[in-house]
Parts: structure tokens; sequence; C-alpha cells
């Protein structure tokens, strides 16, 4: 659910940036309903005591790894600038994520779920830091930083009953899917702005 560029100050980039962010949050809409899709269909009776099954276990280490890649693409989006330390922030958080995912889908899913909840609290974090700083350059950033905040919540809930013998990964599947409703969000959010600004 994270994104973690801002946008250069030059000129060229200002005016490309929103039409490239439309698209990457498409794509990343695109990814995150596939996914939660797929969970629904294989893996959301798991629950904290199960060990993760192969098909668990892909869908949960592939998560943040993706979130890593749609990092790296939207920095290349932004352009070079200081703001870069926090996408590199992110990245390596994204990455330690999908190395610990690794280690704990050979324990159960309670394991995976406290990883996840982690990375979710923090990547959400840095989501609010992002979207703060971008709204003088791109603007229409208020679902991001909605989504930002609903991350870290929804990241402390998920780590913080991850040992419950309720939970299960139809838990991350919801996050996924309501990350997915506020990209889309900022996609129309995004649109409107610029056609205002055509006027």
């Amino acid at each position: 659910m994270t994104q973690t560029t801002v946008t250069s100050t030059a000129s060229t980039t200002a005016t490309t940036t929103p039409s490239g962010l439309r698209t990457l949050y498409l794509i990343r809409v695109a990814f995150s309903l596939i996914w939660v899709a797929l969970v629904f269909a294989t893996s959301a009776r798991l629950v904290s005591t199960d060990e993760p099954t192969v098909i668990a276990a892909v869908l949960l280490v592939v998560y943040p790894l993706w979130d890593v890649i749609a990092t790296l693409l939207e920095r290349r989006l932004a352009g070079p600038g200081a703001t870069n330390r926090v996408s590199t922030v992110n990245i390596g958080l994204g990455l330690t994520a999908t190395a610990g995912m690794i280690v704990a889908v050979f324990s159960t899913i309670g394991t995976t779920l406290l990883v996840f909840g982690v990375w979710a609290l923090l990547s959400g974090a840095i989501q609010l830091v992002v979207a703060i700083r971008r709204r003088r350059t791109v603007g229409a950033q208020w679902p991001m930083v909605i989504s930002g905040g609903q991350s870290v919540l929804a990241g402390a809930t998920i780590a913080a009953t991850s040992a419950s013998a309720t939970s299960g990964l139809s838990t991350v599947a919801g996050y996924s899917a309501f990350g997915a409703f506020w990209f889309l969000v900022s996609v129309i959010a995004l649109s409107i702005r610029g056609r205002r600004e055509e006027r």
C-alpha cells in the first residue's frame, strides 16, 4: 500500500509525473486485486497456527517484493533529488520484509502475520511522510495520506493480533484490498487535478 518518492522541482518532471503516477497506481491496483483474489481462492482459510502452503508462501513473499519494485519504478518517475533518500529507506525496508517473510513462511501463519504487520506499519508511516511532502509538487495527495494512516493502524493491528487463533491470511487480503481502493481514488484525484490545471 506504500508509495515513497517525491517529484523533483524540475518543470519537466513536474509535468510528467502525475501521468506516470496514474499509470503506476493503476498497475498497483491491478496487482493488489489479483493478489487478493489468489489469497481468497487458495489460502483464506489458513489461520495463525497453520503452516503456510507453498502457494501461500509464494504470495506472502511476493507482496513486499512487489512493493520494492513499484518503489523503484516510482523513483524513476520522480527523477533525481534529495528526497530519494526516503525511497531508499523504503526499498531497504521492503527487502528486509521480504527476507523476513522468506524465513517466516517456514514457521506458521502467525509468524508471517507478525512480519507483515510490522512492515505495513513502518511502510505506512513512510507513505504518510511522502504524501505530505508531495502535496506541493503533485497535489491530490489526500487519498495517500489516508492510505498511509490506515496502513499504520492496520499494520499495528495485524502485528498485535498475529497470534490470535482467529487471525489468518484473509486479514492481509483485506489490507491489500483497501490499499487498492485508495490507489484507485488517488488516480481519480490526480486526473481531476490535471483537468483543472489544463483549463
